[in-house]
């Protein structure tokens, strides 16, 4: 009872990490109209929280010592994930991007079966076909089969395959705690960061000055201490205690998130086809454990 209460804890932290994507856009959109566009909003994601956890960085550099080479393989994975996730929307259209990155969950139970021997499940399978119909219903399949076909839909499907080998990575590690994996994200990320600030693929990306990152500083660091940090902390908790696959289908709350989000703040359409999105998603996320559930409500009826 307690394992299975600490598994859903965790599932619980993934789904709120997803959600807390979900509203990224937000302060994204904002940094973009202040003048920090492209690569420079998305380095900003990274190095603030890093000036933030610095001295935190300091306190726990003997466990990060301890975490080892695998400590930062997954903080090298995991930011580099994310940054080219980021980055993706700069080279293709947004519906392409989010596609081509949640294949997550394919990719995350193909290692996780590969190197970790873990099962596929039929529910497993049946929870990848629930979330991937909601993410189509949601962002519409207008746009055609997804296939990489510029510079963009390359680094999103990249970013997608890195961050299953970060889940495979995290997968049930003794060594790794969620704060020095969080850690060990900002630091990788921050470096990656400014790594894709050099590597243009042929945009040109001017450089925001100092007087608008000052200006902008009031909201962006609580937003940072408030939202970024702890959604970030919530998926570094809960994805080492879950099956890649599932965790993968748990921070597809980002799609239904967006959606309802873009529609509140930007009146944009949310209607019967987003409400069907969200059910599959939502469904694919609670399979796992809904599956269990009914199978023991029906032992139980036929014994009674």
């Amino acid at each position: 009872m307690i394992a299975l209460s600490f598994e859903n804890k965790a599932k619980l932290a993934c789904a709120y990490g997803g959600m807390i994507w979900g509203v990224f856009w937000i302060p994204l959109r904002a940094l973009d109209e202040a003048g920090i566009t492209g690569p420079w909003a998305t380095a900003s994601f990274f190095i603030v929280p890093f000036i933030i956890i610095l001295p935190l960085i300091i306190c726990r550099w003997s466990w990060i010592v301890r975490g080892g080479t695998r400590l930062h393989l997954i903080g090298i994975s995991t930011g580099a994930a994310m940054v080219f996730y980021a980055d993706a929307f700069l080279y293709t259209e947004v519906v392409r991007a989010m596609l081509l990155y949640y294949l997550t969950p394919i990719w995350g139970t193909i290692l996780a079966r590969i190197f970790l021997k873990e099962k596929i499940k039929p529910v497993q399978v049946l929870a990848m076909i629930a979330g991937f119909a909601g993410m189509l219903v949601i962002l519409g399949v207008e746009t055609g089969t997804p296939w990489p076909k510029n510079n963009g839909d390359w680094i999103a499907l990249a970013s997608g395959f890195v961050w299953g080998i970060a889940m495979v990575l995290m997968r049930d590690d003794e060594n790794c705690g969620p704060i020095e994996i969080t850690l060990s994200y900002f630091f990788w990320g921050t470096l990656a960061a400014v790594i894709s600030l050099m590597l243009p693929f042929g945009m040109e990306i001017p450089t925001p000055s100092m007087d608008i990152f000052i200006g902008v500083s009031p909201w962006l660091i609580p937003a940072m201490l408030i939202v970024v940090m702890p959604g970030v902390y919530a998926v570094m908790w809960g994805t080492p205690h879950l099956h890649p696959g599932v965790a993968g289908l748990l921070y597809m709350t980002e799609i239904s998130v967006g959606a309802a989000t873009a529609a509140l703040l930007l009146d944009e359409p949310f209607g019967l086809r987003e409400i069907i999105g969200i059910i599959l998603i939502t469904l694919a996320g609670l399979m796992e454990a809904l599956v269990p559930f009914v199978a023991k409500l029906r032992l139980r009826n036929e014994t009674l």
